[in-house]
């Protein structure tokens, strides 16, 4: 039935078919209008088309750049006691200095026997700075609220009583030592 169909369609469309034999320079007319065509199709390429990449590198890298800039700008940085009052200012100095005064103190004292004592004395001094770097952000936000002030007071407190008692130990470690050390001369 279909091959019917198709024999038809064929009969009936058979004086409309172009069954000329094409002259004998046609085929290089042909791939001579194509390489033609081809050529007006690069140059109307090459001439429409815009090269945007450097420009919108540019742009792109002047818009990062605006960006950052207004971000550092407005993030505020963190408070400390000295930007509460000027008598804060004082009360951190003070203990700024007593701490690195004790640091100095305790680093002096270094030797076989307190180096333990003194390491684990740094770890803590250290962990109370990680938490004083929180307070100093906790001021921050929080407008300059007393309970952050007092806590960034008790942290300076806490971190020279650590000095102190550290201290403390290595003198009397010394005088262990230095006891034990006589009594062995005396027998």
């Amino acid at each position: 039935m279909k091959e019917d169909n198709l024999d038809r369609l064929f009969e009936n469309l058979k004086d409309e078919f172009d069954v000329q034999i094409p002259q004998s320079n046609h085929e290089q007319r042909f791939l001579n209008k194509l390489k033609a065509e081809d050529l007006a199709s690069i140059k109307v390429k090459k001439q429409s088309r815009f090269n945007w990449k450097p420009f919108l590198a540019i742009a792109a890298s002047i818009v990062i750049c605006f960006g950052l800039f207004t971000t550092l700008q407005q993030q505020p940085e963190d408070l400390d006691l000295a930007s509460v009052s000027p008598e804060m200012s004082e009360t951190q100095d003070f203990f700024t200095i007593t701490i690195e005064n004790e640091l100095k103190r305790l680093n002096k004292e270094r030797s076989p026997l307190t180096e333990q004592i003194i390491n684990d004395a740094l770890k803590q001094i250290q962990l109370l700075e990680t938490d004083y770097q929180k307070l100093k952000t906790d001021l921050t936000e929080s407008g300059k609220n007393q309970r952050v002030i007092y806590a960034m007071i008790s942290n300076f407190q806490t971190r020279i009583d650590i000095l102190n008692t550290i201290l403390e130990q290595v003198d009397t470690l010394k005088q262990l030592k230095k006891n034990t050390n006589e009594t062995k001369h005396i027998i």
